[in-house]
C-alpha cells in the first residue's frame, strides 16, 4: 500500500489538474445533440473552451450562465434560466448539462431548485430538452471527479427507474473520462466481437472523434442518444472502467437494479485476458479468433520490448485513475515508479498504486521527484519540467496540445498496450546514449597484467 503525502504549498507551481466542471463539461460532451452550460463567470467557461478546443482541435459547443458583479450579491438564478431558454431557442438541444462551478457554490445557491422551478415554470418552452444538473465545484476534486458526477447526474435523472425487462445480449458501458477516443472505438469493437451490443455513456467517440459533419451542428453531433440513456435498465449486465466510476455504476444498479463488474484498469495483459473471459461468459460464445490474435501479438510486443524498460525509472503525474493505470503498466514492464504525482486525495484508487508514495501536488513536484528518472509521463504542461530536467517527456492524459493525434491513439485491451509498450520503448531507443569511455574503463581498471586494455571496437 503506499503513502498519500499531502499537498503542504500554499500555490500550485505549474499545475497539474484541470477543474470539476471541465470534466462534466467533457461528459456532456459525449451525449448526442448536448449543450454543457457553465453556471458562473464568463472567464472560468472561457477557460475550459480554450483547454477542450486546443486539446480536441475541434469546434466545442460550450455555454454560459455570464454571471457578473451584480448577480454574484443578488444570486444567479436569473442568468440561469435566461441562458437555458435562449440555448433552448438558438440551439434546440436534447439535453443542457449545468455545471456549477466555485462561484455559485461558495455563495450557496440553491442550483438544485433554482433548475427545479424552471423545468416547472418553463415547462411549455422546453420541450424535447432535458435539463440536467452536476453540482461541480473548482475549488474541490478534479477532472475526474466532475466526469463522474456528471455521469451519475444523467441517470440519475434520465434513467427510467425499477426493475424492467433485461436484454441478454445489451450491456451497459461506463468507462472512465481517460479512456481516448480510439479506445472507446476499440472497446466497442471488442465488445460487438462477441456478438454484445453496448451502450456507452458518455461516448466521447461519436461527438470528439474528429468526424466532419455534412452540415453546421450548433450542439453535440454525435454520442449516447438521451433515449438510450432513459433505457439503461433494460442491460443485462454494467461494466464501470475506473475507480472513479464505481459510485455512477453503483447509482445504476439503486436505480434500475442492473448489476455491475468495475475493472480498475483495461491496461495490460491480465485485465484485459480478465475482461475477454467476462464478455466470454456473457455472451456463452468463445473468443473470436482476432481477438487471440491480438492477443498473440501484445506476448509477442511484450517480449520485443522488455529488454528496453528493465531498471527504468519512471516519474508519472497524473489523475488518481490514469495514474493507477500508467504505474501498474510500467510496473508489469519491469520500471520502478521514482515519482507519482496526482491532482487530489479523493480516490481509494491511490492506495493500489505502486509506489512507495504519491504526492498530492503540480508539475513543480514532479520536477523535484523525477530529478534523476528515464522517463517523465504526463501531460502537455510537462513540456518545460522535461526540457529543464533533460528527460524525455511522454504527453498522456489533459491536455495535451502540442501534438496532433492524441485522441486517436489506443490505450486498452491488447492492441492499446502493445501500441504503449512500442511508444515508450521508441522512445527510450531515441533518447538512448551511447556510454562513455571513463563509463566503460573507469580510471583505476584500464590497466591489466599485459599493459593497457585496448580501446574499444578495435582489431587485435
Amino acid at each position: 500500500m503506499s503513502r498519500i503525502l499531502s499537498q503542504t504549498k500554499s500555490a500550485a507551481v505549474n499545475p497539474l489538474k484541470s477543474s470539476q466542471p471541465l470534466g462534466a463539461a467533457l461528459a456532456f460532451l459525449g451525449v448526442e445533440g448536448a449543450m454543457p452550460l457553465f453556471h458562473g463567470s464568463q472567464g472560468c467557461t472561457s477557460f475550459a473552451l480554450v483547454l477542450l478546443v486546443r486539446h480536441f482541435k475541434e469546434a466545442i459547443p460550450l455555454q454560459t450562465t455570464a454571471m457578473d458583479e451584480v448577480t454574484t450579491i443578488l444570486g444567479g438564478a436569473d442568468n440561469l434560466e435566461e441562458a437555458i431558454l435562449n440555448i433552448k431557442a438558438r440551439t434546440k438541444p436534447k439535453l443542457i448539462g449545468v455545471c456549477t462551478t466555485a462561484l455559485v457554490e461558495t455563495r450557496g445557491e440553491d442550483t438544485a431548485g433554482d433548475v427545479a422551478d424552471i423545468r416547472l415554470k418553463r415547462a411549455q418552452d422546453l420541450p424535447g430538452t432535458e435539463i440536467v444538473l452536476a453540482n461541480t465545484p473548482d475549488f474541490e476534486g478534479a477532472i475526474e471527479e466532475g466526469w463522474a458526477k456528471a455521469v451519475s447526474a444523467m441517470i440519475e435523472r434520465l434513467t427510467r427507474p425499477g426493475e424492467q425487462v433485461r436484454q441478454s445480449k445489451k450491456i451497459a458501458i461506463l468507462p472512465g473520462w481517460n479512456l481516448t477516443v480510439a479506445d472507446i472505438e476499440h472497446l466497442r469493437d471488442m465488445i460487438e466481437n462477441f456478438g454484445l451490443e453496448p451502450v456507452i455513456l458518455p461516448d466521447v467517440s461519436g461527438s470528439l472523434d474528429g468526424t466532419v459533419p455534412e452540415r453546421w451542428v450548433t450542439t453535440t453531433y454525435g454520442g449516447t442518444s438521451v433515449e438510450a440513456i432513459r433505457e439503461l435498465g433494460t442491460a443485462q449486465y454494467c461494466i464501470a472502467i475506473g475507480e472513479h466510476m464505481r459510485r455512477s455504476a453503483e447509482v445504476l444498479r439503486k436505480v434500475t437494479g442492473v448489476p455491475y463488474v468495475l475493472f480498475q484498469s483495461l491496461t495490460g495483459l491480465k485485465s484485459t485476458d480478465r475482461f475477454v473471459s467476462l464478455l466470454s461468459a456473457i455472451s456463452g460464445e468463445h473468443v473470436p479468433a482476432g481477438v487471440r490474435r491480438r492477443r498473440a501479438q501484445l506476448q509477442d510486443a511484450l517480449l520485443d520490448g522488455h529488454f528496453h524498460f528493465g531498471g527504468k525509472k519512471i516519474a508519472i503525474a497524473a489523475e488518481p485513475d490514469q495514474l493507477y493505470q500508467l504505474a501498474t503498466f510500467f510496473i508489469g514492464m519491469g520500471c520502478e515508479i521514482a515519482a507519482a504525482v496526482t491532482t487530489t486525495d479523493m480516490s481509494k484508487i491511490l492506495e493500489k498504486v505502486p509506489a512507495q508514495s504519491v504526492q498530492i501536488g503540480d508539475l513543480g513536484d514532479l520536477e523535484t521527484l523525477g530529478a534523476n528518472a528515464d522517463l517523465l509521463v504526463t501531460h502537455s504542461h510537462g513540456r518545460q519540467a522535461a526540457e529543464r530536467l533533460g528527460v524525455p517527456l511522454m504527453r498522456v492524459g489533459f491536455p495535451v496540445f502540442d501534438r496532433l493525434g492524441s485522441q486517436h491513439k489506443p490505450t486498452i485491451l491488447y492492441q492499446g498496450t502493445r501500441d504503449l509498450v512500442f511508444e515508450v520503448a521508441n522512445i527510450f531507443q531515441a533518447n538512448r546514449q551511447a556510454p562513455t569511455r571513463e563509463e566503460l574503463y573507469p580510471p583505476g581498471k584500464r590497466e591489466t597484467p599485459d599493459g593497457p586494455r585496448p580501446p574499444p571496437l578495435t582489431r587485435p
